[in-house]
């Protein structure tokens, strides 16, 4: 008697942002066949303008009106998207004047643009002051350099101070605070940093405080927020002027893998309806900001890659695509997991079907490493299959080594 075929488990239905019409995943309203015809080349990365905007306007219903929101750049610099992002937030926050550069030229607002970094160089210092822009200062070394930047230049720097807080952001993906770290100055060095500000005629602002990215929990996120505004309260103390400026970082995750709950913005909402109500009194000149990057953008984008090769090895079957971990090191496990796990995936243009078997996916790299989903129960495929990970909006094309092994340039799109 023969078995049945096994059924695709649909992966792809937690990513309920996208529709699907047919087997066809759609994407910007456009079927995945004719995306790809349309983009000219496999693999791409393609981010969905109505989802970013979609994700700005559900966080605006969620959090006070009072509250900016900034988008850190680093997450999806594409211009494109740092364009259209543009005209959505209050702000952009860069990580390097190549950033800052495509910040500025998208039409960002210098003053609504901050600057973060631990290794900022002398010449990025002096782009950053003649640009206008807020400092994040990270190091005793900057308050000297800007001062005589400032003094160059016949303008004033203007600063916030970047602080390494004595706490941690529970449960986040990466911590950025708390302990030995190489972001920002120690908590308790920053009112000696403060009095160097003070004498060194450095226009302050205020505070920036991150303590981790790619939470989930939003008791640790309304923790964190307490514990930095706390912070920035007490060290205002010892501010040579009113902070106008206070930054309680983001660290607000979007859902990877199976098991894992979609962040509660309503709570978050309460927390810094609170925070703001106090800082209305205590620190009545102070805007409070929202730093996000892969918030906003993670679950707008897609990649896509095409099967060139079924092969089968001692029993197990290998889809080889034309992409890998040069364009998406992060869905190969190799972007800081410490266990790897599978992105969600889904064949494009087989949204439908159901015949399935198991398979891993991987890319055309001469390295074992280049492995984009493993043991995984999806549609039945052959070669000229458009491979789809979701999640891709964020951390992808900009965080990955392209250059490994001289394969071809991807494209980006935005549609």
């Amino acid at each position: 008697m023969m078995s049945e075929s096994p059924r695709a488990t649909p992966v792809h239905a937690g990513m309920t942002q996208f529709s699907v019409s047919g087997d066809q995943l759609l994407i910007g309203g456009l079927s995945i066949g004719q995306l790809a015809a349309r983009v000219g080349q496999t693999p791409f990365y393609a981010y969905d303008r109505q989802l970013l905007k979609a994700r700005v306007a559900e966080l605006r219903a969620a959090l006070p009106a009072s509250i900016k929101l900034h988008y850190a750049m680093k997450a999806n610099p594409m211009p494109a998207v740092v364009s259209c992002m543009a005209g959505l937030v209050d702000g952009i926050d860069v990580a390097s004047a190549g950033e800052l550069k495509i910040a500025l030229d998208a039409g960002a607002d210098p003053h609504e643009i901050s600057f973060a970094g631990p290794g900022k160089r002398t010449a990025e210092l002096r782009q950053a002051v003649a640009s206008g822009v807020l400092i994040n200062l990270e190091s005793f070394r900057e308050v000297g350099e800007l001062a005589a930047i400032s003094l160059e230049l016949a303008l004033p720097a203007r600063i916030a101070v970047r602080v390494n807080p004595d706490f941690e952001l529970k449960g986040s993906g990466m911590k950025m605070g708390g302990g030995p770290k190489q972001f920002g100055v120690d908590a308790e060095q920053v009112p000696s940093l403060l009095d160097e500000i003070g004498k060194s005629g450095l226009q302050f602002e205020g505070f920036h405080l991150f303590a981790g990215s790619q939470n989930l929990k939003a008791e640790s996120i309304c923790e964190a927020q307490q514990k930095s505004y706390e912070l920035a309260l007490r060290l205002s103390q010892h501010a040579p002027s009113p902070v106008r400026f206070l930054n309680l970082g983001g660290g607000f995750g979007i859902p990877y893998f199976p098991g894992e709950q979609r962040l509660d913005l309503a709570l978050i909402g309460e927390n810094l309806e609170s925070l703001a109500t106090r800082a209305a009194t205590e620190m009545p000149a102070a805007e409070l900001v929202i730093e996000l990057g892969r918030y906003f953008v993670g679950e707008a984008g897609i990649y896509v890659s095409r099967v060139v090769d079924r092969k089968n090895s001692r029993g197990h079957t290998y889809l080889v695509v034309d992409g890998g971990l040069h364009q998406h090191l992060s869905a190969s496990g190799n972007f800081g997991q410490v266990i790897r796990k599978n992105y969600p995936v889904a064949i494009g243009n087989r949204m439908g079907q159901t015949e399935a078997e198991v398979v891993s996916i991987v890319g055309p790299l001469c390295t074992p490493l280049d492995l984009l989903a493993d043991k995984m129960l999806l549609p039945v495929s052959q070669t000229g299959d458009l491979v789809v990970i979701f999640q891709s909006g964020a951390y992808g094309a900009s965080a990955s080594p392209q250059g490994f092994l001289g394969h071809p340039q991807l494209v980006e799109v935005l549609v």
